[in-house]
């Protein structure tokens, strides 16, 4: 059983490291060119979230406040995210979507969604399909689980 964990968290892990950037580069839009993959994780973030701190954003990512501050002011400046000051706090700025941002997150969905379909379609018998499905429900609980205990 521990060989497996091992294998396991092995293959967990190149997927996550690498099967992000293999992905990207195989789909060749302008979106990705115009857009990094950091700042499309932090659009998708804030419109689960709908709007967040900069800190809290950070946290999210697991990056320091000053990288966040940076990709801010380049979303800001390509008119996908806006700043708004609380109304509880003067020191506190919230991220939101913009409209375009709202584009941005929808096109790049949809080109991942088509790639994966192809992918999975190409290469994935249904049953196997069925199983990966079933496993990642049970991971994605497991990490759900995890971060209540927080």
């Amino acid at each position: 059983m521990q060989k497996q964990i091992g294998e396991a968290v092995e293959l967990f892990e190149e997927v996550m490291i690498y099967g992000q950037g293999k992905v990207l580069k195989s789909i060749n839009t302008e979106l990705w060119k115009k857009f990094s993959p950091e700042q499309i994780q932090m659009l998708k973030l804030i419109k689960k979230e709908e709007k967040l701190t900069s800190n809290q954003l950070a946290e999210l990512q697991g990056v320091h406040k000053s990288a966040i501050s940076n990709r801010l002011k380049k979303l800001v400046e390509k008119n996908v995210v806006t700043m708004l000051d609380s109304e509880e706090d003067q020191r506190t700025k919230y991220i939101e979507l913009t409209e375009e941002g709202e584009k941005v997150i929808q096109k790049s969905d949809q080109l991942l969604h088509d790639y994966i379909e192809h992918l999975f379609s190409e290469h994935i018998e249904e049953a196997e399909l069925a199983q990966f499905i079933e496993m990642f429900k049970k991971i994605k609980s497991i990490l759900q689980l995890g971060d209540e205990d927080k």
